[in-house]
Order: structure tokens, then C-alpha cells, then sequence
């Protein structure tokens, strides 16, 4: 047998290159398969140099837009996050002080003249038991809680109420509330009384034959419950319970112990009830409260020595309820111009004001908050809005408010504006405010009476305050209110624009008056307060008005 001979390997001959198939194998000319290797290794490693070509391209791309966006402007902050009317102010100020070419006359500044309609019902609800009819149902307490105005929105729901259920009303309680704090409430769970704010005999004798009002629970009652009445009964009432709720459920409990207690009082009743007990909000509200002597005088006073200032325009003012406290503008959630030292300072006062605010959840957006017209303006703003409607520096301002926050730097730019502007403090010497001192509410009824005869009301944020005040002028001046109350959403979105010019701002703020001068006449709508829009459910109560409440 012939020994097969071995075949060394060799490179292809000269113009034969190894050829490979699809999935690396050798072309069956290469049986020895030594090319095999390299034809596997050739489609990984072309994968391979595609991959790493196109990760260089993503890093050059990369690189390429970031240079290009490092150059570009950085865009601007969300619209409402910077309070910007310090911005505005100084931009527009040179034109504000030189511009009296338009100055508004205050005594003919209100153009609208159309009268209102009269109600043609006007009896006053009576209690049975007033005419000897019926024996009354039991004995009525309620707690009034909040501020000023707040607790006089409970006492005329509270008289109303008594109406309602054929009771006898105790003379209401005022609670505290750690915004309202008066010296004696750090040891007293009640601060100032009803007859500290209020004429008590006046309420009294008032509603005589309406209702009838003690000042006591009488001692038979008291003994019953062991002189403690915290063992009182005490119906615990939703937020706006509707009149049928309190026939339904407060009589019979009333009727059964001769006495129940609500607390707290504040916003239990619905505004819409029936029409003699709308009656009776209404004489409660503008016949049976007016305030006590001593505040009264003083607002007397007050009142005297603002019109004396304000000679150049015979006398007539105008009045601006401003709400730029620190405890407003912490609840407020707003950012100013403060910086860090404010945001701590606030921060802190939400803290230990309000237990809703120890959640972040409940300050996440400042910015809404602005462009929703939800932030109290500042002087500033009510400064510049006031110059843009008109009113020039020989106009007399009296400003109703507490203490404002960082009041030297934030009142500077209304006093530049403004330098005949006044105050309870600047009126009145130290030793007259030595009564009403550290009294938030009383302070507040100084404040409501001077308010109340300006030729010109201005309100700056909601509340019960000017809710009240609104209502109030509007009975006493033939439905007009003379309120400015001023669309802060519409405001807000011009201090926020520094581009626009002195004209075009001046005519933005005359249209925000005219607006406000026009929804000043409107009659009460379903659901709206009689406290606010008192027409025409009040007419019949015009004849006789009281001058000084």
C-alpha cells in the first residue's frame, strides 16, 4: 500500500484570495479551512467599528449643541415668579410724579347715577312670643369666633336664627383667635367682650319685639347645669346649615333642654334663607350693632381731623383698606422682593400660625398664586394703581391697616407718591390710642368707621372686612358702593409687564376703575350675601340712616 502523502498548507496561489460565505465558512476551493477564523472574526469586528463610529457621533452631536446652548439666553424665570413691580415702579416713576395733566377731582370722580330698585316688602319678622302668642322655645348661645367683622356676620346670623327658632339670644360670646389676640387672651379663653366693641343696651333695646336679647343665662338655668356650661348642649353645626337643618334638628334639642350652645358660630348659616329672616340680618346688621361709645367717639374724632386735612377737596378722601400684615402675607404663600431673609421669616410664621402649613404640599406654588390675583398688594402697588387711575399728590389718603410688614422701606414708595397720607396714628395722639392699643378689633372699628365715609373706598384683598364695608356703603349711598376693587388678576399681569409705557398703563387702570365703578351698583344675586349686596332685600330699613355705626 502506497502512503498517502500529507499536503502542507499554503497560502492560495497568486490572484486567488480566500473567499468566505455568509456565516464565515470557506468556499469549498479551501477544504484545509484555514481561512475559517478570520472569516468568523470579520462580521464582529465590523459591528464593532459601526458601534464605536456612531458613539462618537452622539459625543460630537453632544458636544455640539451644548457649545450651541451656552451661547444662547437663559430662558426666563415661570411668569409670576418674581415679583416685578419694584421693577416697573422705578421705570415708570419719573412720569408718575411730573403727570397731573388728568388729576381726578374726588368729589366728581363717581359718574354713575342710575338708581336702584326698591323692595316692596319691608315688615320686620316678628317673634311669636313677642306679640304674647306663644311661649319662646328655650335660650340661645352662640360662640362668635374670628375677627371683627367675622364675629358681626355671627351676631346678625345668630339674631336671625333666634328668629327663626322663637328663642331668647344671650348676648354672644367672642372666641379667640390667635391672629386676634388681645393682651387679656393669653390667660382668658375670651378676649374683648360685646359691650368693649359694640353698644350693648342699644342692641338690647333694638330688637325689642323682634327679638328678644339677654345679657345672662338666668341662674335657674345656670344651676341646672351645675354653673358650667361647658355642660351646656352643644350642637355641632356644618359650615352653611340651611335653615330647615336648625328647624329640624336645634328646635326640638332646644325644646327639650331649654338651652343648647353652638360653637364655633362663624359661617353656620347658609346664605340664603328665608325672607324674614333676611329681614332680620338686615336690621341687625345696619339698626341693632353700632359700636361702643368710646369707639365711636374716637372715630368721631378720627373722622373730624381727616376731613380737616383734606381741604383742598372739600373734605372728601380716600380710603385704603390694606392687607400687607405679616401674618397676611405669610398665609399668602407669596414671594416679594425679601430674598432668603424672607422666605425664612415666613416660612417660620406659617409654622407656628397654621397647622395646615407644617405639609410642604401647601406652598408649592407661589407663582399661581400671584398670576391668580391671589397675593396682597403691596403699598407700591396700590400707589401706582392709584396714580394710573388719576388720583395725584395733592390727593388725602387715610390707610386702614395693622402693623405692615417691614412697614418703613414697604410704605416709602406710597408716601413718595402720596405724602398726604394718614393714618389712626398720625390723627390721633399716643395717649387718645392708650384704650385701644394691642386691641386688634377695636383697632379694626377705627378703622371701619373712617372707611366707611370716605368719598372713595378702596380694597386691596378679600375678606370680611370689605365684604362688610362694601355692603355697608351701599345702604348708606342709594346702592353705590364707591368701592374700587380692582381685578388683581388683570393688575398683576401688568406689574408684571416692565416693558409697558406710562399711557398705556394709565389707560389700563382708568378701565380697571370703570369696571369697578360699574359692578359697584349691582343688586344681590342668589348666593351673594346681604352683608355685601344688601339691596334689595335692606331698602325698607333706609329711612332712618345711622350715621355713626
Amino acid at each position: 500500500m502506497k502512503p498517502t502523502k500529507s499536503r502542507a498548507l499554503s497560502p492560495p496561489a497568486a490572484g486567488r484570495p480566500w473567499h468566505c460565505r455568509r456565516g464565515g465558512k470557506p468556499r469549498d476551493d479551501h477544504p484545509d479551512g484555514g481561512p475559517s477564523v478570520l472569516c468568523r472574526l470579520i462580521p464582529s469586528l465590523l459591528f464593532l467599528a459601526a458601534l464605536v463610529a456612531y458613539l462618537l457621533g452622539l459625543w460630537y452631536c453632544a458636544s455640539f449643541f451644548s457649545a450651541l446652548g451656552s451661547t444662547s439666553p437663559t430662558p426666563p424665570p415661570p411668569l409670576g415668579s418674581v415679583y416685578r413691580s419694584n421693577e416697573l415702579f422705578q421705570k415708570l416713576l419719573p412720569e408718575m410724579l411730573s403727570d397731573n395733566s388728568s388729576a381726578a377731582q374726588i368729589n366728581k370722580i363717581w359718574t354713575n347715577r342710575r338708581k336702584l330698585k326698591r323692595s316692596k316688602h319691608c315688615t320686620i319678622h316678628k317673634t311669636q312670643y313677642s306679640s304674647g302668642s306663644i311661649e319662646p322655645s328655650g335660650y340661645l348661645i352662640v360662640d362668635a369666633n374670628g375677627g371683627l367683622n367675622q364675629q358681626r356676620s355671627s351676631i346678625c346670623n345668630a339674631v336671625a336664627l333666634a328668629g327663626l327658632l322663637n328663642a331668647i339670644l344671650v348676648i354672644p360670646k367672642f372666641h379667640v383667635h390667635n391672629i386676634w389676640m388681645d393682651p387679656r387672651q393669653c390667660s382668658n379663653t375670651f378676649g374683648s367682650k360685646f359691650k368693649d366693641i359694640y353698644d350693648e343696651d342699644h342692641f338690647i333695646d333694638t330688637l325689642k319685639g323682634h327679638v328678644k336679647v339677654v345679657k345672662e343665662l338666668p341662674e335657674m338655668i345656670v344651676e341646672r347645669f351645675g354653673y358650667n356650661t361647658s355642660s351646656i348642649p352643644n350642637l355641632k353645626a356644618k359650615a352653611w346649615a340651611t335653615a330647615r337643618f336648625y328647624s329640624d334638628v336645634a328646635l326640638p334639642l332646644l325644646q327639650e333642654h331649654g338651652v343648647i350652645r353652638i360653637a364655633p358660630f362663624a359661617n353656620r348659616l347658609e346664605v340664603e334663607v328665608p325672607s324674614d329672616m333676611q329681614r332680620l340680618k338686615c336690621f341687625a346688621n345696619f339698626k341693632a350693632i353700632r359700636f361702643s361709645s368710646s369707639i365711636a367717639t374716637m372715630a368721631t374724632k378720627l373722622i373730624h381731623h381727616m376731613k380737616e386735612k383734606s381741604s383742598l377737596s372739600e373734605g372728601n378722601y380716600v380710603a385704603v383698606h390694606l392687607r400687607f400684615e405679616a401674618d397676611m402675607v405669610a398665609f399668602s404663600c407669596c414671594i416679594y422682593d425679601g430674598g432668603m431673609d424672607e422666605k425664612v421669616e415666613m416660612d417660620s410664621a406659617r409654622q407656628r400660625g397654621w397647622k395646615k402649613f407644617k405639609l410642604q404640599s401647601h406652598c408649592l406654588r407661589p407663582d399661581l398664586n400671584r398670576i391668580q390675583g391671589k397675593c396682597p398688594l403691596t403699598p407700591l402697588e396700590v400707589g401706582m394703581m392709584l396714580r394710573g387711575m388719576g388720583f395725584n399728590n395733592n390727593t388725602p389718603i387715610y390707610l386702614a391697616s395693622g402693623k405692615i410688614y417691614k412697614e418703613e422701606t414697604r410704605l416709602a414708595p406710597l408716601l413718595q407718591l402720596f405724602p398726604l397720607l394718614q393714618t389712626k396714628q398720625s390723627l390721633a395722639t399716643p395717649e387718645e390710642l392708650v384704650p385701644f392699643q394691642d386691641y386688634s378689633s377695636r383697632l379694626a372699628a377705627l378703622d371701619y368707621s373712617v372707611c366707611l365715609h370716605s368719598e372713595v373706598f378702596v380694597t386691596t384683598q378679600g375678606g370680611n372686612f370689605p365684604q362688610f364695608m362694601i355692603g355697608h356703603r351701599r345702604f348708606l349711598y342709594g346702592g353705590h358702593s364707591k368701592t374700587i376693587k380692582p381685578n388683581k388678576r388683570k393688575l398683576v399681569m401688568l406689574f408684571q409687564d416692565t416693558n409697558i409705557n406710562w399711557k398705556s398703563f394709565k389707560e389700563e387702570m382708568e378701565g380697571i376703575f370703570r369696571e369697578s365703578e360699574r359692578k359697584g351698583m349691582a343688586q344681590r344675586k342668589n348666593n351673594q350675601s346681604v352683608y355685601s349686596s344688601p339691596l334689595p332685600d335692606c331698602t325698607c330699613l333706609q329711612d332712618q340712616i345711622i350715621q355713626h355705626p
